[in-house]
């Protein structure tokens, strides 16, 4: 991965989001956050200037259909120029979903994280190392 390939123009929080109803839901998810899962999401706009904006959403959140739950959600958009010698399709989707990725999102993880341990679940912890080469290797292959 070299970032020659593309170029990292500006970087921001898109969006954040975290829900908790109420006190007793806080204390309940508290107890319960090993039945959160963490889904990841990757989108991209071109923009007027042939850049690209990449917007990586985390969400960490309880699938069951529970009365006591919370909600987590961050949006983080980057935008790139890519190399202009690049312009395969495969390649691209490699820099946006895997390349780009192992850059930005430590960073994102940490952001995520700290939020969500400000916000009542001192806690809170992804065990789970996310693989973007066998992510994008799954999708595309």
């Amino acid at each position: 991965m070299s970032e020659k390939r593309f170029k990292i123009i500006l970087e921001y929080i898109k969006d954040l989001s975290v829900e908790t109803p109420s006190a007793s839901t806080l204390l309940y998810v508290r107890e319960n956050l090993i039945n959160y899962n963490l889904d990841i999401d990757i989108s991209s706009l071109m923009l007027k200037n042939k850049s690209l904006e990449i917007t990586t959403k985390l969400i960490l959140q309880d699938k069951q259909d529970r009365k006591d739950k919370s909600f987590f959600e961050i949006k983080y958009a980057t935008v790139i120029m890519i190399d202009s010698g690049i312009v395969e399709k495969k390649e691209i989707s490699k820099i946006v979903l895997c390349d780009l990725q192992k850059i930005i999102y430590p960073k994102v993880q940490n952001i995520f994280l700290d939020l969500i341990k400000k916000a009542g679940y001192p806690e809170v912890k992804f065990d789970k190392e996310v693989d973007f080469e066998k992510m994008y290797s799954d999708k595309f292959n």
